[in-house]
């Protein structure tokens, strides 16, 4: 008989609305002494300045705006799951538009206040169940809020890695939920249950196809931190420099997670 279909992962929309916000606020308080000369360092992000990444943050909020003012789909056809993959086919529009977004908001704090004004209004006046037409396909709004603490806290890393010294903190929801949902990801896009991935202290998933484990010690164990994580998922961090630094624990066969990341595009 075949395993049962594990249900899909919950996340209470009150607190991932809060984390979100709690998390740019993270970035704004921080951005916003930033010299020109440190905005205009260059990140892991292609051709972007820290500019640009600031602006790609804002967007990550105005894009709840953006969609809720498409027509509403007619059923959902996505899962939260979809999402992380699905990010790739709009690269080249993303870069365009944090490129003009940069050069049209030289007040950036001014840019984000509003972007979070208007993603707390917009909040306020939709359910949660409202479908929004995303590049994964229709989702409900509440799983779209998931998807923000995923690029907040994704471009929180990128914004410390190219900035000395400004350790952007990190919201622990905001964190847990980041981890979470690529963890869930990893899972979806490499199904069974022959591997197990820790992420403590937010996330074990099982994965990979192959004999499957059911009790004592899993036979392929991956684990890691929460941030290396992230960047193996977001595909800043190869799997073998994790490994090979130790930042990475794989034991076992099957525990090459390097043919199934990144998971972000």
């Amino acid at each position: 008989m075949p395993p049962a279909k594990k249900r899909p992962r919950s996340y209470d929309p009150a607190k991932t609305c809060a984390a979100v916000l709690a998390q740019f606020e993270n970035v704004r308080t921080a951005v916003a002494d930033l010299t020109p000369g440190q905005l205009a360092l260059p990140t892991r992000l292609g051709d972007w300045t820290v500019r640009e990444l600031v602006a790609h943050i804002g967007v990550a909020l105005l894009a709840v705006d953006r969609l809720l003012d498409e027509p509403e789909p007619v059923r959902q056809d996505a899962r939260l799951t979809d999402w992380p993959a699905a990010i790739a086919a709009d690269a080249s529009a993303i870069a365009g538009t944090a490129h003009r977004l940069a050069a049209g908001h030289p007040d950036l704090d001014a840019y984000l206040a509003d972007a979070g004004q208007r993603f707390t209004a917009r909040l306020d006046a939709h359910p949660s169940g409202r479908l929004l037409p995303t590049s994964a396909g229709a989702l409900p709004l509440t799983d779209y809020v998931v998807t923000r603490a995923v690029e907040l806290v994704v471009h929180t890393d990128d914004l410390n890695a190219a900035v000395p010294g400004l350790d952007v903190p990190y919201d622990r929801q905001a964190l847990a939920t980041c981890v979470r949902l690529l963890a869930d990801a990893l899972a979806a896009k490499a199904p069974g249950g022959s591997t197990e991935v820790r992420v403590p202290p937010f996330a074990v998933v099982q994965c990979v196809e192959g004999p499957r484990h059911t009790r004592g010690t899993p036979p392929n164990v991956v684990e890691t931190d929460p941030l290396t994580w992230i960047r193996l998922a977001a595909g800043r961090l190869p799997w073998a420099d994790a490994v090979a630094s130790a930042q990475v624990s794989a034991s076992g066969e099957r525990a090459d997670l390097g043919p199934y990341l990144p998971l972000l595009g």
